[in-house]
């Protein structure tokens, strides 16, 4: 949605205005925080697409909910329930409040009215997704209008730039997939050699931002959310040798009731091994934590435990953090990092007793548009899931990919071009990238679905690109993937072309060096889905219609 608390509507359609959807949370409205009426915000922009295309009704109908429905006998005890919503009344100051049902709305397409609701009352509160014992947290890109980040800080990325820093991330997760030796050794020239020079932080462009509290007082911090990371730090005073600029005032432990530095002889000093490929050292019996990126990027610092706080009613206490004293990279004004891999650190880890390993997403198309981050199970539908593969590390997420369509028609490519090199989808990395015999078929069937499209010159490691300059409408095939467990899974438009301008705009898929190369699902192709992590069920989901 967009991140303006003001919604305009004057583009809908109007047919469309007596069936606007606007996700509030009832239970505040009426003083009740009954799960069952918790009501999603962030989905509007989206739904109204749905609604004017699917659903034509000339006024909603409260009949539709059934009578023995808790939330209806609360309306009728305290005079809320409207009785029949009218198309005049949502001319003028006043909104109108549905909710969709498994058995209702994916079934039956129709929705169900619970109140009407001002204007002004909207706007002044909290607009929240939120479901009983579920962390969410707003995600926003780091460089659109809902960024609190500042302009000077966060400088926009030529494509060029984005896709180099890409190509370095890229290289970085393939450097931490080490080659097995026959001797059970991880080949260490292999993994040297693999380790990319090039500037820019190995999170790649970092797009992708959420704001979490830390400490007690508690001081409000953005970091860039990162699935193929597993330590979250921030950078913390004093600053022993070198910290960079941040947006926020850089957290400061010694001010904060809850912090506590953790022993070197301690479990989770241990385990910042593998949360960050690096053995931990002492420091007046102080563990210190150090995690370096593969373009030398990187943070070094104590090792501690505070109190996170993701809502007012979603707080994790003894959370283990890095608290950065030195700190180099180019993270563009976010105080440090969330790490949502699958390492025990990680917060999906350590959370696991509140929100039972499971977590979920949805990356706004524009950046002006928001998404959201959740933990916990539930408010989810219509998901379709594949199995999780773990034959690409402890930390990553791996997938299986099958088959790829385009317009509906099944890519000739072997199944063992996508077993030998494997996948995994990445929060971080912007373009997915293909063995280059799939993206050779892909890239071959797309041009020859685009003949009345003039090709332009390559865009970086974009290849397959057009000039849209002279056309005011273009239609562009449908790709789909097939996951494990014949998951089929549609790329929304948004996610099939990159866009540099109408004269070039390309295809958003990108080939490896070699078929045995690491394949990743980028962030580019995930956009406007929801995708659900459940990792102790073992699988990955995914829904359309996430956010806009």
């Amino acid at each position: 949605m967009p991140c303006s608390s003001h919604l305009s509507f004057q583009s809908l359609p109007g047919k469309c205005v007596t069936t606007v959807v606007i996700y509030y949370s009832y239970a505040r409205y009426i003083g009740n925080t009954d799960s069952d009426t918790d009501i999603q915000y962030r989905q509007a922009a989206s739904f109204f697409e749905e609604i004017c295309t699917e659903t034509s009704l000339s006024h909603a109908t409260p009949n539709l909910l059934n009578r023995h429905h808790p939330v209806r006998r609360r309306l009728q005890a305290t005079n809320h329930w409207p009785g029949r919503i009218e198309p005049a009344s949502l001319l003028g100051a006043t909104l109108v409040l549905i909710i969709r049902t498994a058995e209702d709305w994916f079934k039956r397409k129709e929705l169900l009215v619970y109140d009407q609701i001002p204007v002004a009352d909207i706007e002044n509160r909290e607009l929240g997704r939120r479901v009983k014992k579920r962390g969410s947290l707003e995600v926003v890109h780091k460089h659109g209008p809902c960024s609190k980040l500042s302009k000077d800080m966060v400088k926009p990325l030529t494509a060029e730039e984005i896709f180099s820093r890409d190509q370095s991330r890229v290289d970085s997760i393939k450097s931490r997939l080490t080659p097995i030796t026959t001797t059970g050794k991880k080949d260490a020239k292999s993994s040297k050699a693999s380790i990319p020079a090039k500037s820019g932080s190995t999170i790649g462009s970092g797009n992708y931002i959420v704001t979490v509290g830390l400490g007690t007082p508690k001081k409000d911090l953005s970091l860039i959310f990162d699935t193929g990371s597993d330590l979250t730090w921030t950078q913390c005073q004093p600053c022993a040798r070198s910290c960079y600029s941040q947006q926020e005032p850089i957290f400061a432990p010694s001010a904060s009731t809850t912090y506590t530095n953790i022993s070197c002889t301690s479990t989770e000093c241990s385990d910042l091994t593998s949360a960050t490929g690096n053995t931990p050292s002492c420091s007046s019996s102080t563990c210190v934590y150090g995690i370096q990126y593969g373009d030398q990027s990187f943070s070094v610092g104590f090792f501690g435990k505070e109190k996170l706080t993701l809502t007012s009613k979603d707080v994790i206490d003894d959370f283990f953090f890095g608290c950065g004293q030195n700190n180099q990279g180019l993270f563009g004004g976010a105080a440090g990092l969330l790490g949502l891999g699958r390492d025990k650190l990680s917060i999906v880890s350590q959370a696991a007793k509140k929100y039972g390993k499971v977590f979920s997403y949805c990356l706004p198309s524009r950046s002006s548009n928001t998404g959201y981050l959740n933990f916990g199970g539930g408010g989810a539908t219509g998901v379709k899931y594949t199995p999780l593969s773990t034959s690409q590390g402890s930390s990553f997420y791996g997938l299986d990919l099958e088959y790829i369509y385009v317009g509906g028609k099944k890519l000739s490519i072997s199944p063992t071009v996508f077993t030998t090199s494997g996948m995994i989808i990445d929060s971080g990395t912007v373009i997915t990238r293909l063995p280059p015999t799939a993206y050779a078929a892909l890239s071959s069937a797309f041009k020859a679905k685009m003949t009345q499209y003039p090709l332009t010159k390559a865009l970086s490691i974009l290849d397959t690109c057009y000039d849209f300059s002279k056309f005011s409408s273009v239609t562009i095939p449908k790709i789909s993937m097939v996951w494990g467990g014949n998951t089929n899974m549609d790329i929304a438009p948004s996610g099939v072309l990159y866009a540099n301008g109408m004269s070039q705009v390309c295809l958003a898929f990108a080939p490896n060096g070699d078929d045995s190369d690491l394949a990743i699902f980028g962030n580019t192709q995930q956009k406007t889905l929801e995708v659900v992590y459940d990792v102790n069920g073992g699988k990955v989901g995914f829904a359309t219609g996430g956010c806009a």
